[in-house]
């Protein structure tokens, strides 16, 4: 509701109270029987009245029997006079006892017209003025307010009933022990001061989106007993200039109040991007801002009580002056979790919900491999969900199982039908990927083929890596393209020409082919790095990249990537043309069944007297 239209509203109700109580206090509760001069004479005439008071030209009558009556006279006459000049009886007159008083003076007729024309008027606009000035105060303060932090402070306590632990994160061994050594720092300074040993003045924690920087922020929060100052490195920059720097003052003028403390920026490349990049130059808000948090850090007031603890998954465009020494001195690396950390995930986010006695952990985080501690909550999240659906009390199994397909490709679309033939050439085409990738070197077992549509795939074929894998070979990544090229390849075998549904398969194989020669140095070109990316950013998106070589070597590049896919083509020719009675009978199988999982397809693996190259 409008506060202007609020206040008219409260002051109508003062109104209506005021005249209220005037009503009451000036009317009287039943108003006095009134007679004439000349019934009045006619009842002292008969003996009626007992008694007339004379107030002025009011007559107060008292009758005989106690009742009471008003008269008026005129102004200027005498109630003798008058009465006599009506023809009241003398003697009659006499035996009525007569009292003159002064005339009294009407309180309310004095007093009403000074309150409502003089008193109410001034306490009305009074109010509006008295209104308008604590508005006008309340504007003022919301000015200052501006450029005060919007930092959520956290004291000994953590989060409250959202307290979070170093034991509610699973894995990130490492970087849970290199936090502990500060949280351990700011409890006991003089242990490490007596070995003259400095904290690092700040922390940087640098990883992929979802591998638990914020949670692990947060543990920090839940394991020091100091205030922990939490704040989004976006707050700090608005439209107005000089508000970002402002409030990094007030941020590091706060912490410093409440030394030893903590402070946590989160998303520190929304503020941190490399200086002069962008183009309004030194007068750039962003650079203003970062400017205010390099003096902050390390200036000449430095103040060694305050840690600083930022995060991003952007390193790479972070200024070099944020990452020196006596800034961030210590960056925190945080890997996504490997199957043992990956099942510790899932207990975690998994403790609040009953699970039925088949939940098998570690076979959920074998099929899960790259996923990051987000993707787990939420792989945990949308079992339950799906169990809920189903009117389940336990959470199986197969709820996780149906919930990694969910989350990797999207929810199941039963009703994207497919005509006959079109499911015949889907069969063949993940038939392909599947037979293929069995046969080729240095591959990953497959663990399910499905030809029902799922988010924007119209079939699917899932690998799972039987062990975590840091480093790939040339020969694994010509595999993986051979897999990717065997739908396309399996359509043009059996129906003599390809279709549509093989466009993100031949996306997914040239990218990865320029990588190889490009990134990897696996060509003939030699081992050698092409491009440079522009690190200039127009609404988050790099506008181009810089090529450091010439037209003759873009030439040589595109050489290079047709032979690695005519090589990749070639491979998975020789396979599904070897093996295609294989290929029938799987792809017969998927358009009866519509899902064929591991145990079946190694069953007609075997059956057909295949052995892997």
């Amino acid at each position: 509701m409008n506060p202007l239209f609020k206040n008219f509203v409260f002051v109508i109700l003062i109104l209506l109270v005021v005249g209220g109580i005037f009503s009451l206090l000036y009317y009287p509760a039943s108003a006095p029987t009134e007679t004439s001069t000349t019934q009045l004479v006619g009842d002292i005439n008969q003996g009626k009245v007992k008694k007339i008071t004379v107030s002025g030209d009011t007559l107060d009558i008292v009758y005989n029997n106690d009742k009471t009556a008003v008269s008026m006279k005129e102004t200027g006459t005498s109630v003798a006079d008058l009465l006599n000049n009506l023809g009241v009886n003398k003697e009659a007159l006499q035996k009525v006892q007569i009292d003159v008083k002064a005339a009294k003076e009407d309180l309310w007729s004095w007093l009403t017209p000074i309150l409502i024309f003089g008193i109410l008027p001034l306490v009305v606009f009074g109010f509006f003025f008295w209104t308008m000035i604590r508005q006008a105060k309340s504007g003022a303060v919301q000015v200052f307010d501006f450029t005060k932090a919007k930092a959520r402070i956290f004291g000994a306590e953590g989060h409250g009933k959202e307290k979070i632990t170093f034991k509610d994160v699973a894995g990130l061994k490492e970087a849970k022990e290199e936090l502990v050594e500060i949280v351990d720092f700011l409890k006991f300074p003089k242990k490490y001061l007596a070995m003259g040993a400095k904290i690092p003045r700040g922390v940087l924690l640098v990883g992929s989106a979802g591998v638990g920087k914020t949670l692990l922020a947060r543990a920090v929060a839940g394991e020091a007993n100091v205030p922990f100052l939490s704040v989004s490195g976006s707050e700090f920059v608005e439209m107005f200039v000089g508000v970002g720097s402002a409030r990094v003052r007030d941020l590091f003028q706060t912490a410093k109040k409440s030394s030893p403390s903590i402070i946590f920026i989160d998303e520190l490349d929304a503020i941190g991007r490399h200086r002069g990049a962008g183009i309004g130059g030194g007068h750039d808000e962003r650079e203003q801002t970062l400017n205010q948090i390099l003096v902050e850090m390390d200036g000449f007031e430095k103040e060694t009580g305050v840690i600083i603890l930022a995060a991003t998954n952007r390193p790479d465009i972070l200024d070099p002056a944020l990452l020196r020494p006596g800034r961030f001195d210590r960056k925190i690396i945080l890997d996504p979790p490997d199957v043992h950390d990956r099942e510790a995930i899932l207990a975690i986010h998994s403790k609040d919900k009953p699970l039925a006695k088949d939940v098998n952990f570690k076979e959920v985080a074998e099929r899960t491999p790259g996923f990051s501690g987000a993707d787990l909550a939420n792989v945990a999240n949308e079992a339950a969900l799906l169990t809920a659906r189903q009117n389940k009390t336990q959470v199986d199994q197969k709820e996780f199982l149906d919930a990694i397909e969910k989350v990797l490709l999207g929810p199941e679309r039963r009703s994207h039908l497919l005509s006959k033939k079109e499911k015949e050439i889907a069969a063949f085409h993940e038939a392909g990927h599947a037979l293929v990738s069995t046969f080729s070197p240095n591959t990953e077992p497959v663990r399910k083929i499905s030809i029902i549509a799922r988010g924007m795939a119209a079939g699917y074929t899932l690998q799972v890596p039987s062990e975590e894998k840091k480093m790939k070979t040339k020969t694994g990544f010509i595999s993986e393209i051979a897999t990717l090229l065997g739908g396309c390849t399996a359509e043009k075998i059996k129906f003599g020409e390809m279709t549509t549904g093989a466009s993100n398969d031949l996306a997914r194989a040239s990218e990865l082919a320029r990588r190889l020669v490009k990134e990897f140095g696996m060509s003939s070109l030699g081992l050698i790095a092409f491009g440079e990316k522009n690190e200039m950013v127009f609404l988050g998106k790099e506008i181009s990249e810089q090529r450091n070589y010439s037209e003759k070597i873009a030439e040589r590049i595109d050489e290079e990537v047709d032979m690695i896919i005519k090589e990749a083509q070639k491979q998975a020719e020789q396979i599904l043309i070897k093996k295609k009675d294989l290929l029938d009978k799987v792809a017969k199988t998927l358009v009866e069944k519509e899902i064929i999982e591991r145990e079946e397809f190694e069953k007609i693996i075997k059956g057909g007297n295949g052995k892997k190259a």
